[in-house]
């Protein structure tokens, strides 16, 4: 039975530390794909202070400057002082290229059902999670929804310089009250931004700082929502005070430190792998968002009001050993029924999912690359590009079983 209860997430903006780490290594998954589809790429990546460290692991025919596109980023996502910068950093590689697999090297469209089933998970067994639920019409849970809109409109004032005193580096967070397990109100709401120094643009106090934030950030955030905030609804801006100075010059950032953010904001279970940083090869990043796919379908055609999909793959499998379905007592049909309804109508092979969801090609054939857009605000739920994993194409077929 489901109880009453507060529930919290947060997001960042795309200049956290962390956030520059996962959009770097994903700006070089794109840019190795786009020259060679069959790419098999590792990149993970650290800033601190004036330095990115990036380590990568490759096969490829393609030839890519890396410290070309870190500083790319870097200045794309606004870091441009003395501080810290694209121009300035010292960028450092630690680069292994591997040589090409004949065996890894295909057009996955041209294969046969056979030799897709021969194609196994390499290198990998883990276990990956998906879910959905009827909160957002995202099929999101709304804390998260919430935290991420918060983030990028903080983004978007500082890009058109509504507030132009905003650095790049800030953090969300949204507690939503829940009873019978729906959400019912806005518990609090929490802001943190960094500004930059008081020589660079015309910074307010820390009254007028709050004043602008709930008028050009939290107002327009929660414009055509059902729940918004009341006046029991409580609202940090800037806890510890002003913050000047932000991003690596502060705190370090890595690669795939937040899991959390990318999925589900921890309102659902969630691999401990790292999305950011992989090729599409590589099971534990693509079998999440499979596990999504399947979880957003199940949900949108009525029989769950969440669902949690987990798929467990082994090395040397092209199948995962075990698809798993918790629907929280909200399913209008038996688990052990959506279970042999995700095996009869969803191919969960690697092959099979980026055969399905153009994997491969994606950063080929969309402006400015794929991966690196998912680095930021969320892997999963997004609304703002064509996720294929987003489509609900299955609806039609699985509401056949509610007959």
């Amino acid at each position: 039975m489901r109880k009453d209860f507060i529930f919290a997430s947060e997001s960042v903006t795309e200049g956290h530390p962390d956030k520059l780490c996962d959009q770097i290594s994903d700006a070089i998954v794109d840019r190795f794909l786009q020259h060679d589809p069959n790419s098999s790429i590792i990149a993970e990546c650290a800033v601190s202070q004036s330095i990115v460290f990036i380590a990568l692991v490759f096969s490829s025919t393609a030839l890519i400057d890396i410290p070309n596109v870190a500083r790319s980023i870097i200045n794309q996502v606004g870091y441009d002082d003395e501080a810290f910068s694209g121009r300035t950093c010292t960028a450092l590689t630690s680069i292994k290229e591997l040589p090409l697999a004949d065996e890894l090297r295909f057009d996955e469209t041209m294969l046969t059902e056979e030799e897709i089933e021969r194609i196994t998970v390499r290198g990998d067994q883990v276990n990956v999670f998906g879910f959905a639920c009827s909160q957002t019409p995202a099929f999101m849970p709304l804390p998260i929804w919430l935290a991420h809109k918060l983030a990028r409109r903080l983004t978007s004032v500082r890009f058109t310089k509504l507030l132009p005193y905003l650095a790049p580096d800030g953090k969300t967070q949204v507690g939503v009250e829940y009873r019978d397990g729906r959400p019912c109100r806005i518990h609090s709401i929490t802001i943190q931004v960094c500004q930059k120094k008081p020589s660079a643009a015309c910074v307010p106090d820390l009254k007028g700082m709050q004043d602008d934030i709930r008028e050009t950030v939290i107002e327009p955030s929660f414009h055509g929502e059902e729940i918004t905030p009341d006046t029991r609804t409580r609202i940090y801006i800037q806890p510890d005070g002003p913050i000047i100075g932000c991003g690596p010059s502060m705190h370090s950032g890595l690669t795939g430190r937040k899991n959390a953010i990318d999925t589900y904001g921890e309102y659902a279970r969630h691999s401990g792998a790292a999305l950011s940083g992989k090729d599409p090869r590589r099971i534990d990043r693509i079998g999440a968002y499979a596990a999504r796919y399947a979880a957003k379908n199940v949900v949108a055609a009525g029989l769950a009001e969440e669902c949690e999909v987990q798929l467990s793959y082994s090395i040397g499998l092209s199948r995962p050993v075990s698809i798993q379905v918790e629907t929280f007592g909200t399913g209008k049909v038996t688990e052990a029924r959506i279970v042999a309804l995700l095996q009869e109508h969803f191919d969960f092979r690697p092959v099979g999912i980026m055969k399905q969801f153009k994997l491969k090609h994606l950063p080929s054939s969309i402006k400015g690359g794929f991966y690196r857009k998912l680095a930021a605000y969320g892997h999963v739920g997004r609304m703002d590009i064509g996720l294929p994993w987003e489509v609900t194409d299955k609806v039609m077929v699985l509401k056949e079983v509610l007959k």
